[in-house]
């Protein structure tokens, strides 16, 4: 068995659920993910995006058109935020959507290093808050499972916007 890096599991786990449009604006946070999708670009179009809340706001609409999660990727800090609206928008319009963002790798957790946040505070679950469910990944052989979970949570139920929060250095883990 071949050893892969965290982004590339990230990007095989996305054609397993049959994504095949991903928004976003690249970001350094996520490099092994953009790099892996070169690899998959006629299965997987990465559409650049000019600012997060567009990318989001694309993603809010994939999924209204086609019933399955749209996704988008956006960086850590201000990228997170400025998607903050489509998933605001997803989860009012009962839109099936996964955002995924880049984090702070993981040595640097709570250091209040460069543009860090505490996404499951920021995007919530609960009553009000803003995405069904938040999840981080911090082992890439378990992005599989956490990828499979966002999409199944986004559309059980009353569909809606559903986070992953992707460190910098799981992604470029080999495993």
């Amino acid at each position: 068995m071949q050893s892969r890096s965290g982004g590339e599991i990230l990007v095989a786990s996305l054609l397993a659920q049959d994504t095949t449009h991903l928004f976003g604006v690249p970001g350094e946070s996520y490099l092994p993910v953009l790099d892996a999708l070169v690899d998959v670009r006629d299965r997987l179009s990465f559409i650049v995006c000019r600012q997060e809340g567009g990318a989001a706001y694309m993603a809010e609409a994939a999924g209204k058109l086609t019933g399955r999660p749209g996704v988008a990727i956006v960086t850590r800090g201000p990228g997170a935020t400025n998607a903050a609206i489509g998933v605001h928008v997803a989860r009012q319009d009962s839109t099936p959507m996964v955002l995924l963002i880049g984090q702070v790798a993981s040595d640097q957790r709570d250091r209040e290093a460069f543009q860090e946040l505490d996404y499951r505070q920021a995007f919530g679950p609960g009553t009000l808050g803003m995405a069904k469910w938040v999840g981080e990944v911090l082992h890439a052989d378990r992005l599989p499972e956490y990828v499979a979970r966002a999409f199944h949570t986004a559309m059980q139920g009353r569909p809606g916007p559903v986070v992953l929060v992707l460190p910098e250095d799981m992604l470029t883990t080999m495993t």
